[in-house]
């Protein structure tokens, strides 16, 4: 369910009971506070490090077990970082199946809420995902767009373990959080500028599972002769065969333990 600046951010039926529509100033001192948070979490952190400690600060401040972010890109979202393994191994589901709430938010442009995957709508809307996800102890899942309005470069994902959505001010911490995100990302500097020593190359290290993804899908191309649309089709079959996720299967096709043959 996309939710719109109009629409209400508890989302569907079962939402967290909130005070309702808030006065600015609530969200206000909501964003101060934050903020404060967020100055704590990143303060001393090199520049790729901030992603994840967002991620870390982003569980802090809202009801969520777990965060991730990951950016737009061809293919497959590029996975950065997560508050943790769990967080991360969500994120890639949705990766590998193409398909969840952070798919639905970056085609809307706008925050998806996921407020209960065991039944009603959004279970029906990604079954699969919603099946996987909730195998693996989430209930509900919240995907806020990184960028702006007109352009949407990433997502920020939240997981909760039980069904539920969020408050105004508890979606307006989110996409402060968001906001900061994006700035962080498009300060790392990039690999053509010429940096100081002591600076990272943008996005160094944080990749990293996206590198070994797209090694794994040329490899694949050169087994099949097929292109890499073709190939990231069948590396992604194959892990949903397998229940396991696209990157388990790209470290074993460059470890030379998966081969892939035509059919």
């Amino acid at each position: 369910m996309a939710v719109r600046p109009r629409d209400d951010p508890r989302g569907a039926s079962g939402g967290d009971p909130g005070p309702g529509r808030t006065g600015g100033g609530d969200l206000d001192l909501d964003g101060i506070r934050a903020a404060d948070v967020i100055a704590r979490g990143v303060r001393g952190a090199k520049p790729g490090e901030v992603p994840g400690r967002l991620c870390e600060v982003a569980v802090e401040l809202l009801p969520v077990i777990g965060a991730s972010v990951s950016l737009r890109s061809e293919g497959m979202p590029v996975q950065l970082s997560a508050s943790s393994a769990h967080a991360a191994h969500l994120a890639q589901i949705q990766a590998t199946l193409g398909d969840g709430p952070c798919q639905s938010a970056l085609a809307d442009g706008a925050p998806v809420l996921a407020c209960d995957l065991t039944t009603g709508r959004d279970a029906g809307r990604w079954p699969v995902f919603a099946q996987q996800a909730t195998e693996a102890g989430v209930r509900a899942v919240y995907a806020v767009p990184l960028g702006s309005d007109a352009v949407c470069v990433g997502t920020l994902d939240l997981y909760r373990d039980s069904p539920g959505g969020l408050t105004d001010r508890q979606l307006h911490v989110a996409r402060l959080v968001a906001g900061v995100m994006t700035v962080a990302l498009m300060a790392l500097p990039r690999e053509t500028e010429a940096e100081p020593r002591d600076q990272e190359p943008w996005l160094s290290g944080l990749a990293a599972d996206h590198d070994e993804v797209y090694q794994a899908v040329g490899m694949i191309m050169a087994q099949l002769g097929v292109g890499a649309d073709d190939a990231l089709a069948r590396l992604r079959a194959d892990a949903f065969a397998r229940d396991c996720t696209a990157l388990d299967v790209a470290r074993d096709v460059i470890a030379h333990r998966r081969r892939f043959d035509p059919y």
